[in-house]
């Protein structure tokens, strides 16, 4: 039986939060009534409600939950979901695979293709959905700078276009969903469509009402403190900060050089390529939620239709952006075809493997990278994660050190900002960030002296 009938063998909201592995979508807020999503100190959403709500073991959460050890994970939700189709190991089941864009003028929208508002928009224009759960902007006053919104009209979901890395939560609009009859469709992040799934799962309701998903390939989610960062490298104070976007696209420039643009409430703009800010590079793991560490899905495995960047050449070169899809249900397969019959998508087919290597370092640091941590320090946690590796330190000699030193990132970065802020020294966290910086991308890309260093010590590991 995998859910143990013994309480204190099962997960509660605020034991999920000291495993670090509560990520914030909120679905277990959205099933209590005087529950809320909040921000910590670390500037992540977590689950805040009555003291005995939130450290009451829950036979719900366990099986909802999508980082609890109790619930279905995401081979045994894809198969379910999509049993008559093609299986590969690293991005799940899938109908069909292609690379392209949609029509130029949505493609000039996003930040990668444009396929997701392409598919968004398209499922309220077919009538297949009445609105689209969906991430946008917010109001400079809200407290926050996104969140998630229903929208019900093709000009309402342009508003969501571009990616945020940013701290979000489904709360809200799973009480809506809950509390409003209707069609709907989800477009998120890999776990946070299986909480979508395993809600389905669930609730009658909300499997009858949510019957489109849409997943986004992620590295890992960021704190809210990324964005706070940024403004201040830009010399825009954290309570002057309106608004930002962290891919300013310029088709005159390669899709992989990242320009975050930052405003402040006063109209001011200013821009800075990412590599020039303390925290440009991504994959060293500044502000990434704890969580993400135990995560193995890259690929959104059980979305109807999952849509990465295409980082390979060409395609990484062209700055008007270009979508990788990963095509599951047959809804979105017929969404898809007609849209190229007509014209108004330019995809190719391309195969799993295509895929794979547009996500290659992600892959790593989801499967080897997953394997070392599960080895090193899953036993450690106050909840055991299982999942869909296995433990294992017998990897390249480089690769824990590297390991290592992004989970050393991701967890000093929010408490030396924190300690900064606190001093009120944002230069003890910069300086501290930059050494660090140094130091990973010695092992990672081998740069400087001490990358020199560390390869006669260590084997090449590869980027990433």
């Amino acid at each position: 039986m995998r859910l143990s009938e013994q309480g204190a063998c099962l997960p509660s909201p605020a034991l999920m939060e000291r495993g670090g592995l509560c990520i914030g979508c909120g679905s277990c807020a959205s099933r209590e009534a005087g529950a809320r999503m909040g921000f910590d100190s670390a500037g992540f959403l977590k689950p805040r409600g009555a003291r005995e709500w939130h450290r009451r073991p829950s036979p719900v959460l366990a099986r909802t939950c999508p980082f609890s050890p109790h619930a279905h994970d995401e081979t045994e939700l894809a198969a379910r979901l999509f049993p008559d189709t093609y299986i590969d190991p690293w991005i799940g089941r899938y109908r069909a695979t292609w690379v392209g864009a949609a029509d130029p003028a949505t493609r000039a929208e996003g930040s990668s293709g444009g396929m997701a508002t392409w598919l968004a928009t398209e499922l309220l224009e077919q009538g297949e959905v009445d609105g689209v759960a969906h991430v946008v902007p917010t109001p400079a006053d809200s407290g926050r700078l996104f969140a998630y919104t229903l929208s019900r009209s093709p000009v309402a979901v342009r508003r969501g276009a571009k990616s945020r890395y940013y701290p979000i939560d489904l709360d809200h609009v799973l009480r809506e969903i809950r509390a409003t009859p209707g069609r709907y469709a989800v477009v998120g992040i890999p776990c946070f469509i299986k909480a979508i799934q395993l809600a389905r799962t669930e609730e009658p309701l909300l499997e009858e009402r949510i019957v489109a998903t849409i997943g986004l390939f992620c590295g890992h989610m960021k704190s809210a403190r990324l964005a706070r960062s940024f403004a201040r490298q830009l010399g825009i104070a954290e309570d002057d900060l309106a608004a930002i976007d962290y891919r300013h696209k310029d088709p005159a420039r390669p899709a992989n050089w990242y320009r975050a643009e930052v405003h402040s409430r006063g109209g001011e703009v200013r821009q800075q390529d990412w590599w020039h800010l303390a925290e440009g590079d991504w994959g060293a793991g500044f502000f990434m939620s704890p969580a993400c560490n135990w995560c193995d899905d890259v690929a959104a495995e059980c979305a109807d239709v999952a849509l990465g960047d295409a980082w390979l050449e060409p395609y990484s070169s062209d700055g008007r952006g270009t979508n990788v899809v990963v095509v599951r249900s047959g809804l979105m397969a017929r969404l898809i075809g007609r849209g190229m019959a007509e014209g108004r998508l330019d995809l190719a087919a391309v195969d799993a493997e295509f895929v794979r290597r547009t996500q290659a370092a992600g892959f790593r640091q989801r499967r080897e990278g997953l394997g070392w941590r599960l080895a090193r320090a899953g036993r450690r946690l106050a909840v055991v994660p299982r999942k869909r590796v296995e433990p294992d330190v017998a990897i390249p000699a480089k690769r824990p050190a590297i390991y290592a030193m992004r989970m050393a990132i991701s967890r000093w970065s929010v408490r030396v900002d924190r300690l900064a802020e606190t001093l009120r020294a944002p230069g003890l966290y910069y300086g501290w960030a930059r050494c660090v910086s140094a130091i990973y991308h010695a092992l990672a890309y081998s740069r400087g002296a001490l990358g020199r260093l560390a390869d006669r010590v260590w084997p090449a590991a590869g980027d990433g």
